[in-house]
């Protein structure tokens, strides 16, 4: 079976996690603490980032590689495009996603993470001790913010991820007009990519993410509540509704549940 090692909150596993649940491949997820876990993934991929997908004694590291690896590899519901042209266009807009939402949807989250104690305290794992959650939700966000500045996260980094993001959910309202997919008719990796990196800037309306339920459908202030990107989310909320697997206890697609969650 397919193993799976990933944070359970990275946006980067979610899209990995999507796609083997459209291609409906059963897989074990293998959670890596992050710091002294990651160098197990080491020395398993020679690289320390999640995902890292290990299929027998294949091991493909990156969310992009995993990707096309399964989809060569396992080529039922095929998630690449034949056609050229769409397959380049597919390509285009995965890296786009990629280099866009994933990393400006993250400086966002944690701008928001910053600002505001309850989703603060909605983002850390369910089993987190009261003590804990009232110690975080107490730190002043300025005081956040400014430790932030130094590793860019500061409030000027995040206010251009924030317009970055504006624009790409502008653009994604407007793809997706009168189409069912990003390119026709079917859905293709871009898709996934898109939905899955989009992560952070609104949780899935259910529990598809081993989070606290409480984070469900909630994400960035001004971004996730702005009416005129809703027809993204609902597209999204479509899209997880037919191709994701709901989960149910702490497992994957059949198997095992991550000991810890973590933000990559």
């Amino acid at each position: 079976m397919l193993e799976l090692y990933q944070f359970e909150a990275s946006a980067y596993s979610e899209k990995v996690r999507l796609i083997l649940d459209y291609k409906q491949l059963p897989y074990t997820v293998v959670e890596v603490t992050p710091g002294v876990g990651q160098f197990d993934v080491f020395r398993l991929s020679g690289q320390r980032q999640v995902p890292v997908l290990k299929d027998g004694e294949t091991v493909v590291p990156d969310s992009t590689a995993i990707a096309r690896y399964v989809d060569e590899t396992y080529p039922d519901r095929p998630i690449l495009p034949t056609d050229p042209k769409q397959r380049g266009l597919c390509l285009a807009l995965e890296d786009w996603a990629d280099e866009s939402i994933g990393i400006h949807g993250r400086k966002a989250m944690i701008g928001a993470f910053n600002q505001h104690p309850n989703f603060r305290t909605g983002l850390l794992p369910a089993n987190t001790p009261d003590l804990v959650k009232n110690l975080v939700g107490a730190v002043p966000g300025d005081i956040l913010s400014f430790l932030g500045t130094g590793v860019g996260f500061g409030p000027e980094s995040v206010k251009e991820s924030t317009r970055i993001l504006k624009q790409a959910l502008e653009a994604l309202c407007l793809m997706l007009q009168n189409s069912l997919y990003l390119l026709g008719d079917h859905p293709t990796l871009a898709d996934f990519a898109v939905a899955g990196l989009s992560m952070y800037v609104k949780f899935p309306a259910r529990r598809y993410v081993n989070l606290p339920e409480g984070i469900c459908d909630k994400g960035v202030p001004g971004l996730a509540d702005d009416a005129d990107y809703a027809p993204f989310f609902e597209w999204r909320d479509r899209l997880y509704a037919d191709y994701r697997q709901v989960r149910l206890g702490n497992g994957g697609s059949g198997g095992s549940g991550p000991t810890s969650i973590a933000i990559d």
